[in-house]
């Protein structure tokens, strides 16, 4: 069956599709933009500590969200049931957002053909059992693999969501996406010190590509490597120093610093740190930064957003200078240029804004071995943990869950306790030298803005950035 048959289905058995098209109409009279949004999502999630189940949880849920807009106001209604009554209520609040005025309706987005992952379901692949005793066994491999293990924390996510998308002219489009994720986390104890390494991997496929022999085992060496490495880490330095960040999942760092100030409401509004410095250089040279919705099977890409709009590859900084930001409808009609398939919403019960897919800074010309021997003395940041940053301002502070002291162009003593102190704008202009081993994180990206969470990825090549602040507990 096709996506939009699928989801025919799951909405119009409970809803009458005529009636739901005429309240729809009747919602968003007079409004430039508006939309009925419907979905139905599965999810699960089991975890496992010290070999038992510390939680097990399944969910369904089933509702709509009517959205109308005029100018920069939009009505906002939800419910999570599927009937006229509801709807009809919820048509009659939001379509108040006119306040007598008369505006023309946008056009839709443009059809898509494209598919970036597959339509299964992945939580009917596996049952209930078999996920338990497949935890259960990584725990006990875990434990095998080294003596210095004392505890060991596992656990997947699943989920399954239909989505169809229906405009005032009658126009619809569906998507069915599957989510998975696998996270192993290890405690090893020596001496009576005790250190933590984790791993983690997912994206919109089944749970075979996560939970296969080969990659979980895989997943529990590197969670088990990480916590050795702590464990002979010395005190991070502080200070102003060269800092080489590895490829990957640093780019975390890049997402929450400069990729919430591209968003295209925070620019609209003059909020954001890079407001009106489009066509400006904010970046040193040879710095191009990508959003990407459209690779295949990554946990940020949608086949189509939130609005009904394909997803795109934007180019948000191209060799240093600020080319564009991430626009969903309402965004780009008030900004007067196009939508970028980034309009976001965590579920039917919020409303949809500009969201990051897959934020990357693209690869360069330097070996990664080039640019850890040009480093007399810093820090090589390769995993990190939590971070927080201001958008206005732009000011980031991140913790560096894996990071070593770099002499002489060497990698040395691993250290703990690092953390990257800095503001986005003033960062990006730091960048000496990018190499060319870009990588993409292993799918494992959650990003919050205003209370709504959805999935995202990010990626970077290894990177030097020159006298950036790190809190550390040893002074240099």
């Amino acid at each position: 069956m096709t996506a939009l048959a699928t989801t025919d289905a799951l909405f119009f058995g409970l809803l009458d599709r005529d009636a739901a098209q005429a309240r729809l109409r009747e919602a968003t009279e007079g409004c430039e933009d508006g939309e009925l949004f419907l979905e139905y999502r599965e999810s699960e999630g089991i975890s496992i500590d010290d070999g038992r189940i510390r939680s097990a949880t399944y969910d369904a849920t089933r509702g709509f969200g009517l959205r109308a807009v005029s100018g920069e106001a939009a009505g906002y209604a939800h419910a999570g049931e599927l009937t006229d009554a509801a709807l009809a209520r919820a048509a009659s609040a939001v379509g108040a957002v006119r306040q007598g005025r008369s505006g023309v309706m946008e056009a839709g987005p443009r059809a898509t053909n494209a598919r970036l992952y597959a339509d299964a379901n992945p939580l009917t692949a596996m049952d209930f059992a078999a996920k338990t005793a497949l935890l259960q066994e990584i725990d006990a491999y875990a434990r095998a693999a080294d003596p210095r293990v004392v505890q060991v924390m596992a656990s997947i996510f699943g989920e399954w969501q239909a989505v169809q998308i229906i405009r005032p002219d009658g126009q619809r489009v569906a998507d069915l996406r599957p989510l998975v994720r696998f996270n192993v986390s290890v405690v090893v104890e020596k001496d009576g010190r005790r250190e933590t390494g984790s791993f983690g991997t997912g994206g919109r496929f089944d749970y075979a590509r996560v939970l296969s022999e080969a990659s979980w085992k895989g997943g529990v060496a590197e969670a088990l490597r990480q916590a050795l490495v702590n464990l002979d880490s010395v005190p991070a330095p502080a200070g102003e120093m060269e800092v080489v960040l590895g490829p990957g999942w640093p780019g975390i760092l890049l997402h929450e610093a400069i990729g919430h100030g591209l968003e295209g409401d925070f620019n609209r509004k003059k909020t954001s740190a890079f407001a009106g410095l489009l066509g400006q250089r904010i970046a040193s040279p040879g710095v191009t930064v990508i959003d990407d919705g459209t690779i295949p099977d990554r946990r940020g890409s949608l086949t189509v957003d939130d609005e009904g709009t394909p997803t795109n590859r934007t180019t948000l900084i191209e060799d240093g200078i600020l080319v564009g930001f991430l626009q969903d409808r309402q965004n780009a009609r008030l900004m007067g240029v196009a939508p970028t398939g980034n309009g976001r919403r965590q579920s039917y019960a919020h409303i949809p804004m500009p969201r990051m897919t897959n934020t990357v800074m693209l690869g360069g010309a330097h070996a990664p071995e080039e640019v850890l021997s040009s480093v007399k003395r810093g820090l090589y940041a390769v995993n990190f943990g939590g971070g927080q940053v201001d958008i206005t301002s732009g000011k980031f502070v991140f913790s560096a869950s894996e990071a070593y002291l770099i002499e002489d162009g060497r990698i040395g003593a691993p250290v703990k306790g690092a953390t990257l102190i800095g503001n986005g704008p003033d960062a990006l202009t730091k960048v000496a030298m990018v190499a060319n081993d870009m990588a993409l994180d292993p799918g494992i990206g959650t990003c919050g803005k205003q209370g709504q969470g959805v999935p995202v990825g990010v990626g970077q090549p290894t990177l030097k950035m020159m006298g950036l602040t790190v809190g550390g507990t040893a002074v240099r």
